[in-house]
C-alpha cells in the first residue's frame, strides 16, 4: 500500500529537494518512520530526543489534521495523500502610538 507523502519546502534540503515520496505505509507513523529512515537527517526536524512528534509539526491525510483521527496511529490507504506542515512563527513586534 503506496501513499503520497509531501515535504515543504522548509524541509527538503533532507530530501535530496524530492517534494513527494511514495512511501509504503498502513499508518501515519509507519509512513513518517519510513522517511525518516530513508532520509535521517531529517529525523531531528521531526521529533523530540524522546521519539515523539515535535509540536509544532502538524501532519495531515488529505485535509484531515491527524490530531482529530489518532495521531501517528491514523489508517492510511492506498493512493492518500499525507502531508508535513510545520507551523511557522515570526514577525515583527509593531508598536501603535
Amino acid at each position: 500500500m503506496a501513499v503520497t507523502l509531501l515535504v515543504p519546502t522548509a524541509l527538503r534540503t533532507f530530501t535530496d529537494g524530492k517534494k513527494e515520496l511514495e512511501i509504503a505505509a498502513t499508518t501515519v507513523g509507519e509512513a513518517v518512520t519510513a522517511l525518516a529512515d530513508t532520509y535521517p537527517d531529517i529525523k531531528k526536524h521531526l521529533y523530540e530526543d524522546s521519539g515523539e512528534l515535535r509540536s509544532f509539526i502538524n501532519i495531515f491525510v488529505g485535509e484531515t489534521n491527524i490530531k482529530s483521527t489518532g495521531g501517528l496511529g491514523t489508517a492510511v490507504r492506498d493512493g492518500d495523500t499525507v502531508m508535513l506542515v510545520p507551523a511557522i512563527a515570526g514577525g515583527a513586534l509593531t508598536v501603535n502610538n
